[in-house]
């Protein structure tokens, strides 16, 4: 009889154990639940959400040149300064370095190349290359115009 009675009270523990979500998980899902992101147009959603890639020098900010923040087109977060672009003729907005903790790089899914997306959101921007000497920083994050709104400096006083 006691043997039952231990039984039920452990499969009672279990029961209540697992039906407790697990309060990290409910939070992170809340969250990203609760973020509010830009609507995308078609094409941004083929770039920023399903890693796409927009045909070289067809982007805005291919010859941008003016003073100011680079932002995610999803979410907002500031991702490069102005300072930091460079032209490389590649056909896409290059910059040599990213603001701090903006920008996550992964190894990409063909092994040969590393992802760069937003840290805050995940929006895919484009691509970072090393070894290939553009700039003392001998890095090239090699950015989706679509992927990216442009704050000029005037507008913003906290870019540079």
């Amino acid at each position: 009889m006691n043997y039952k009675i231990v039984l039920l009270g452990l499969l009672t523990a279990s029961l209540q154990a697992c039906s407790q979500q697990n309060p990290q998980q409910s939070t992170t899902q809340t969250n990203n639940q609760n973020m509010q992101y830009k609507k995308l147009t078609p094409d941004e959603e083929r770039v920023i959400v399903n890693k796409g890639t927009e045909a070289p020098f067809t982007g805005k900010y291919v010859n941008t040149t003016a003073k100011g923040e680079y932002v995610c087109k999803r979410c907002g977060t500031p991702l490069f300064y102005s300072k930091d672009k460079f032209p490389s003729e590649c056909g896409w907005p290059s910059f040599d370095d990213a603001i701090p903790g903006a920008v996550k790089q992964t190894p990409d899914a063909d092994g040969m190349r590393t992802e760069i997306t937003c840290m805050h959101c995940g929006a895919h921007l484009g691509h970072v290359f090393t070894g290939e000497h553009f700039t003392a920083k001998d890095t090239r994050y090699c950015v989706n115009s679509i992927s990216m709104d442009f704050i000029p400096l005037d507008s913003n006083k906290t870019s540079k």
